[in-house]
């Protein structure tokens, strides 16, 4: 009879137990997943993935190592324990490794109200196929769609268990289904090209593959013609579709593994302002059917929600146990790790504060500037926050959209743009990352 990956876990601890390690914990993950790549009609790529990984740390005093493994046999993890152990005998020492203690383990939770699960029938290969297929034919259909690059549908099924030599034991179950889809405008150097895609945790909650290829062909057709943007200094809207790549660079600011190097241009700004004063930014873990949603962390504390920012003041960093020992603080429950590689810290779900304007209004106040639909590249200086990135978009000229540009460079520092952010009342609500479109006043472009 095959062990529950409850039963596996505890089975390498004590291997490991019995081979001379102090402590350990053990993560095993045991998934399936199916992506379908269609191209003109036909199938151009599947790729069906099936099996179990299992992760070993060992901490023997101040010293840790980690070791995965695909295979769950009793020899293969007792050689697999043998060698992790006398990894860590002889790595470098880090005062700051170690296990969670037994009062710091999550000890109470009920998955079952995460929804990350989807108990329904799961798609079949030939289901995700076609879904693609009319995806695709859907972008094709759009007047002025002069190709599709392809369209994808994907899902998988992931079983997550966490287990310590000091008594934490806990696992949970998620599923995702996806659909995307790449449409093209335009013939030879004119060409222009866009895309559309969502993925959830419930295969119902997908929209359509009709409404995936409409957008994605919609909004290749409104790039055509695209030409430079003017160089200068103009308002630039961040669209609801990439704003949450602004606050990811403010998120990679405050993680702790950023502030414990001291490679963050936030790194004196803890307790300081640095939103606009009636925007906050909200982590909750315990959203409903959210890909960042967990009961607890990859050590095993309960997940809970926090203010990262309140009220434009920045509370607190993003802490896994190791960087919260460093700073002298408590961790954030927010650790992450794979099954080969020691803890680090990660965030999960956000939510930033929306404003009681639409991104219509926002457009109508810019007078000249740019809205940014898209972007390539990436120059963030971590010590400073100067930012420098590729767009493109729409110009705006007497609050109006006139034409789509491309080839352009925005510029500015982050610290300056996030102060100064105009959120509108565009997000949604479905995405982990809320994030409405934002505007700021002014940022160096620098296109013709």
């Amino acid at each position: 009879m095959k062990n529950s990956l409850s039963d596996s876990a505890q089975q390498l601890l004590d291997i490991a137990k019995l081979a001379g390690a102090q402590s350990a914990d053990v993560l095993i993950v045991d998934g399936t997943s199916v992506s379908i790549d269609v191209h003109e009609g036909e199938l151009e790529h599947a790729e069906s993935a099936e099996g179990v990984d299992i992760g070993l740390r060992v901490i023997q005093g101040d010293r840790q190592a980690s070791v995965s493994i695909s295979d769950l046999s009793k020899s293969a993890m007792e050689q697999m324990a043998e060698r992790c152990i006398a990894m860590a005998n002889e790595a470098p020492r880090d005062p700051y490794c170690g296990l969670a203690t037994p009062q710091e383990f999550a000890t109470d939770w009920d998955v079952d109200q995460l929804e990350l699960y989807d108990s329904s029938p799961k798609p079949s290969a030939e289901y995700l196929k076609e879904m693609a297929v009319r995806a695709e034919a859907s972008a094709l259909s759009i007047k002025g769609v002069s190709k599709a690059q392809g369209a994808s549908s994907a899902l998988s099924d992931m079983t997550i268990h966490l287990a310590t030599s000091n008594g934490f034991s806990g696992g949970y179950r998620r599923t995702s289904h996806s659909i995307s889809c790449v449409a093209i405008s335009g013939e030879g150097l004119s060409m222009e090209r866009d895309w559309c895609g969502e993925s959830h945790s419930h295969y119902a909650s997908v929209p359509s593959p009709e409404e995936i290829g409409y957008l994605a062909g919609e909004r290749a057709v409104a790039r055509a013609g695209a030409v430079r943007p003017p160089t200068g200094f103009f308002p630039v809207l961040f669209d609801e579709r990439i704003s949450s790549s602004l606050i990811g660079h403010l998120v990679a600011a405050i993680n702790g593994a950023s502030i414990v190097r001291g490679s963050s241009w936030l790194k004196n700004y803890l307790g300081e302002q640095i939103l606009p004063s009636n925007v906050s930014l909200f982590e909750d873990p315990s959203r409903k059917s959210m890909a960042g949603s967990k009961p607890f962390d990859a050590e095993g504390l309960l997940a809970k929600p926090r203010h990262v920012i309140k009220n434009g003041i920045l509370e607190g960093w993003t802490l896994d146990l190791s960087t919260a020992r460093q700073l002298e603080m408590k961790s954030t429950a927010n650790a992450s790790r794979g099954v080969g590689s020691a803890p680090s810290p990660s965030s999960g779900n956000l939510q930033l504060s929306e404003g009681m304007e639409t991104k219509e209004d926002l457009i109508a106040k810019m007078g000249t500037g740019l809205i940014v639909t898209s972007m390539i590249g990436s120059t963030i200086n971590p010590n400073t926050g100067d930012y420098s990135r590729g767009a493109s978009g729409f110009w705006v000229e007497n609050g109006q959209i006139i034409g789509p540009v491309n080839e352009c460079t925005i510029a500015g520092n982050l610290l300056d743009m996030l102060k100064n952010i105009v959120p509108a009342n565009d997000a949604r609500k479905n995405l982990s990352r809320v994030v409405p479109s934002l505007l700021i006043d002014g940022l160096t472009i620098a296109g013709k």
